[in-house]
Parts: C-alpha cells; structure tokens; sequence
C-alpha cells in the first residue's frame, strides 16, 4: 500500500514551524512525526502539502493509497487499522478525519459515501506549536517503548550516577563518563554517537537524538528532546529542539520549540511564567492574534535559521519568525516576523540575500549543502510574512 501524510487542518495554527516543512517533518518525542509512522508501517512515505514546499516533500500517488492525517502521532493500535483499510472507509477521532482509502487521481473526497470508522482509544494529536513541548513526555514514552522493546542498551560507564537504569536505553557510539542520570520520572533516551560531557545532570523523560552533544556540566530535565546534531548546555526544562540547532551555553531555555539551525547566544534567556502568574498568549499567524494557550508556562517558538545574541532575554511566550536575527539589550517584543534584523530598539527588513549567505556557510559547517530547492521555500516565505513586518 502507498501511504501519503497530508498537512491537515492545523498546518497554520503549526507556523512557523511549517513555513519550512510539512507537518510529518515536526519532531516530537524521540522521532519526527513522518518516522514514526514509516516505523509503524514499515513503509516509506510521501507528502501532500504547501505548494511551495513540494519540490522537497513530493507526494508520490500510485492507483491506490492511503491517507494520513499528519498531525496524529501513530500507535500500534491505530497502524494495524490503518493498514487494514479498504475502499471507500475513513478512519476519524471524534469529528476528526485520521485516515482514509483513496483511489488515483480523486481529487473531491465525499466522507459521506464512505464508511465511517471510529478509533475510540486515546491518541496524540498536535494542532498548535505548544503542544510540541506540552504532550512531548508522552510522545517520548511512546517512542522509547517502540524503539526499545526486545531490544538490549549498551552498558551505561560505570563511572555515571545513574537511577532507574531499568528506563535508560544508550545507543552504539555514546560517549557519557561522570554525569548523572535519573530516569526515576520518566526514560532517559540516548542515540547513536551522542557526547555528553562530564557533570552533565539529566533527569527524564529525556531523548538525545543521534549525534547530540551536551556540553559540561549542562542541567536538562524533561520532558525535553534535544534532535539530531544538536548543541545542548545550561538550564533547559521541557524544551523541543528539531535538530542542527545550538543552545551551547548557559542561560534558561523552558517549555518552547527550536527548530532547525537555531542558535542562542551565550546567557540567552526565555521567561516561561508570568510576573501575575496569568495564561500565556501567543501569537497565532492564521488571525494574526494573540490566542489563548491555556498554560501558564509557555517560552519561546523560534522557526528555522533564527538566532540571537549573547544576553538576549525573551518575554513569556515569544514567537520568532524564521531567520530572524535578534541583538541588543531589553525585551523584543513578544512576535518577531520572519527575515527581522534588531531587538528591543526596533526591527529591519533582513534581506534574503544577506540571510541565505548566513545560511550557507552555517550548514556547510555540518557538510550539508544550502540548495536551490531550500532559497526557494525562504524565499517564499519573505514574501508571505511581508505583511508582519514593519517595512
């Protein structure tokens, strides 16, 4: 069978995450959402979504697929009735729409013809950027116990203050000497290749994605995930980093997502909780207003290529754009647009020509090329956001 992951109806409330990719190429837990459905399936996926992002996430249709709704995260449940799926059925969650059989080239779907299926057991579902930080200590239990079952860790360095190791699993190819880990509150996950430096304090539900490094004498406690080829150091507290993205020094990161080729300067600081202890806003790109979280503790949203100086400090519940680039002393206000230049004293236009040399050179550092197919989707997004900035 030939699966397909479609963006859903909450790809807008998922920006800016998604102004750079679908919504299956959001990490949550240990895995990206699209990898954990090909590990259920055991089937590679293709992709339906944002015109402009479709030259790098293609879809590949074929005379009978299976659609999926991206922003469910898959369980063994759900996967064997998935794959289980005949012609003219759909699978929903209350009024939502989780899968359904399609035929080639059928473009309207009319759900009233089909046969409705019912999954009735509990689910995780993301439709807003918070919930990437907010449901990840499930996400990653679930991940842990599907990446781990029958399988056995490599030995933890005995020189390691280590509690419940029973729920800490460490890929081939980790370094780890003289840190602590307390997976007592959740699991501690460790892949391939990952270094964790001397006096590191870990406390779960944590995942080290492959290749990760935390640096000396970091504190990270969950549910946090830091993504493949990240930088990890300071205080960080139930935080969400994609992957390639740098939080190397001291200073607080808590409840907030980074996307990819993030990178915080030294003493970056985010607040998470309000002075008056009230729910957090955040802004929302789909009616261009602040909308109502129902947390108390929400950070920063940071999409993809954004940085920031040394000492910058974040309001509770920022949004930053991508590639915004953010210096200087005091509090930026709480939406930065994608492609700003500046902080508290006020924002330019950050030119795509200058942005993508930065972008560039920071992926030729990890040997990845910053291809045509990557300027293109930036520089769809340029134009997109125009409106947010004050040009």
């Amino acid at each position: 069978m030939n699966y397909i992951l479609f963006d859903g109806p909450f790809r807008d409330n998922l920006l800016p995450f998604t102004y750079t990719r679908p919504v299956a190429d959001i990490r949550v837990g240990i895995l990206s959402i699209r990898e954990k459905w090909e590990a259920y399936l055991d089937s590679t996926t293709t992709t339906i979504t944002e015109d402009y992002l479709s030259d790098k996430y293609p879809m590949v249709e074929m005379e009978e697929n299976i659609m999926i709704n991206a922003s469910f995260l898959p369980n063994l449940e759900l996967s064997e009735m998935i794959k289980s799926l005949e012609k003219n059925q759909a699978i929903f969650k209350d009024e939502d729409i989780i899968a359904f059989f399609t035929n080639e080239a059928q473009d309207d779907i009319d759900f009233s013809t089909y046969e409705a299926l019912e999954f009735n057991d509990d689910i995780i579902k993301i439709e807003n950027t918070w919930d990437i930080f907010s449901k990840n200590g499930e996400a990653i239990q679930e991940d842990f116990n599907f990446l781990t079952k029958d399988r056995k860790s490599k030995p933890i360095p005995s020189s390691n203050n280590v509690m419940a190791p029973e729920n800490i699993f460490i890929e081939e190819g980790v370094e780890i000497e003289f840190a602590t880990l307390n997976a007592s509150k959740g699991p501690i996950y460790i892949g391939k290749n990952t270094l964790v430096m001397e006096g590191s304090l870990l406390r779960g539900p944590l995942a080290l994605c492959e290749g990760s490094i935390v640096k000396l004498g970091a504190r990270i406690y969950g549910p946090t995930t830091v993504g493949p080829y990240c930088k990890i150091g300071g205080e960080v507290n139930n935080a969400v980093l994609f992957a390639y993205s740098n939080k190397g020094h001291d200073g607080f990161l808590g409840n907030s997502v980074l996307g990819e080729w993030c990178n915080l300067g030294a003493d970056t600081n985010t607040s998470n909780l309000k002075n008056d202890y009230s729910e957090v806003r955040l802004w929302n790109y789909k009616t261009e207003s602040f909308t109502k979280t129902g947390l108390q503790f929400c950070g920063l949203m940071m999409g993809d290529h954004s940085k920031c100086a040394i000492n910058t400090m974040f309001n509770t519940g920022t949004v930053v754009g991508v590639n915004a680039n953010i210096f200087g002393s005091g509090f930026p206000r709480n939406f930065i647009p994608s492609f700003s230049w500046g902080g508290h004293g006020g924002f330019t236009t950050y030119l795509p020509k200058k942005a993508f040399e930065v972008a560039k050179l920071v992926m030729e550092r990890r040997d990845i090329e910053f291809t045509e197919q990557d300027a293109a989707i930036l520089e769809h997004v340029f134009e997109e956001t125009k409106k947010f900035r004050r040009e």
